[in-house]
C-alpha cells in the first residue's frame, strides 16, 4: 500500500457538483495535509475534513458519468474507486417542484418558477432525450407542479393564481381547476383523480371536469407541498415547515394520515422506485442531496450528494432527473421508478 492509502468505499454512490461525498479509506499518510488530494475523474476536488480512515470532499464540476475517485499522497495515488456524477443539462432555472417525463416521448419539462407575482417571458421549458433544451409556455405565471394525466395531457399548478392548467398539444394553456389555494404539488391516483397539494395545509381532489373539493387537512408548509403516490395507492406528502425534523405523511384512500417518516431536513420533491423504495430531496443526519426510504419506512439512506435540491424524477430508461434552485441535472442510475396503472 503506498502513502495515498486504499479506498474502502465512496458514500454516497451519486453526486451533484457541490455535494458533499465521504471516502472511507485505510492508510492515507495525512500527516502533512499540503501534499493530500482528492481527484473526482481528473479534476481536483475541495477538501472539507482530512483523516487518516476517512475524507470528506465536495463533488467538483465536472462532464458528469462514472469517473474514478483517487487519493494523492505527493506522487503516490491509491486504487480508484467508482462514482457516478450527474450531468448538467441547463441552468438559469427556477424549479420548485418535481420536473416531470412526458410519457409519451420521454421529454423532461421544468420549470423557471420566478419570484411571487413575477413575470416572466418563458417559464415552461422542454428537454428532449438528446439534451436539447428549448422554451416551451409563458403563459403560467409562477408554474409550480407538473405532472400528466391519465390520457398523457400535462398539467401544471400555478401557486400564485391557485389554478391548475391544462397545456395543450398547441402549447396553449388553459384553466381546468380554481381555487386551490397555493397550489403547489399535483398527482394523480391509480383512478386517474387529481390531487393539488394547496401549502396552507389542503389536498384538494378534482374530478374529471376540474370540480375541486377539500380532502384532507394536514400541516401547512413554509414553502411547498410535495406530492407523490406510492405503489400501496397511498399518497405521500412532504413540505418543509421550520423546524429541522420534519416527516413525510401518508394519506390512504380514506384520507386517514399517519406519517410515514420523521426525521428529514426541508423535504421537498419525491418520487417511487418500482421496488416501493421513496427517494425525497432532503437533508438526513447533516448530509444533503436526495435520501431513499425503504418501503416500510424503516430505515432511510443519502444516495445522491447535492446541495440545494428541489425535486426530483425517474424516466422509463432508468435515468434521474434531479433539480435544484437554478438548474436540472441527469444521473444515470439505472433505477426505474414506478409507473402507476392509469
Amino acid at each position: 500500500m503506498t502513502s495515498a492509502g486504499k479506498i474502502v468505499m465512496v458514500d454516497p454512490p451519486y453526486g451533484i457538483a457541490g455535494g458533499e461525498i465521504v471516502i472511507d479509506c485505510e492508510g492515507f499518510d495525512t500527516s502533512d495535509p499540503a501534499m493530500c488530494a482528492v481527484l473526482v475523474g481528473d479534476t481536483t476536488a475541495p477538501i472539507v475534513a482530512l483523516a487518516p480512515n476517512r475524507v470528506l470532499a465536495i463533488v467538483p464540476e465536472t462532464n458528469g458519468g462514472a469517473v474514478n475517485v483517487r487519493l494523492q499522497n505527493g506522487n503516490d495515488f491509491s486504487a480508484p474507486a467508482r462514482m457516478t456524477i450527474a450531468r448538467k443539462l441547463a441552468g438559469d432555472l427556477h424549479p420548485v417542484a418535481n420536473p416531470a417525463f412526458d410519457p409519451d416521448d420521454g421529454a423532461l419539462f421544468v420549470t423557471r418558477s420566478g419570484s411571487r407575482g413575477e413575470e416572466l417571458p418563458v417559464t415552461l421549458f422542454r428537454i428532449d432525450i438528446s439534451g436539447e433544451v428549448s422554451e416551451y409556455s409563458g403563459d403560467i405565471p409562477n408554474p409550480t407542479g407538473i405532472a400528466f394525466g391519465p390520457d398523457g395531457t400535462m398539467y401544471v399548478t400555478s401557486r400564485l393564481e391557485g389554478v391548475a392548467y391544462r397545456v395543450t398539444p398547441f402549447k396553449e394553456a388553459v384553466a381546468f381547476a380554481r381555487n386551490l389555494g397555493v397550489a403547489t404539488g399535483v398527482a394523480f391516483d391509480t383512478s386517474g383523480v387529481m390531487h393539488v397539494g394547496d401549502r396552507t395545509g389542503t389536498i384538494f381532489k378534482v374530478n374529471g371536469i376540474g370540480e375541486e373539493r377539500a380532502w384532507v387537512q394536514i400541516e401547512p408548509s413554509v414553502s411547498a407541498f410535495h406530492l407523490a403516490f406510492g405503489p400501496d395507492d397511498s399518497l405521500y406528502v412532504t413540505g418543509p415547515t421550520v423546524t429541522s425534523f420534519d416527516c413525510v405523511w401518508r394519506i390512504d384512500r380514506n384520507g386517514e394520515v399517519d406519517v410515514f417518516f420523521k426525521g428529514l431536513g426541508r423535504p421537498q420533491g419525491l418520487a417511487f422506485d418500482n421496488e416501493g423504495n421513496l427517494y425525497v430531496a432532503a437533508s438526513f443526519r447533516g448530509r444533503r442531496g436526495i435520501v431513499r426510504i425503504s418501503p416500510d419506512g424503516t430505515d432511510a439512506k443519502l444516495i445522491v450528494a447535492g446541495v440545494n435540491l428541489i425535486g426530483l424524477a425517474f424516466s422509463a430508461s432508468g435515468e434521474m432527473a434531479v433539480v435544484s434552485i437554478d438548474s436540472v441535472y441527469s444521473l444515470a442510475t439505472q433505477i426505474k421508478g414506478t409507473l402507476l396503472p392509469l
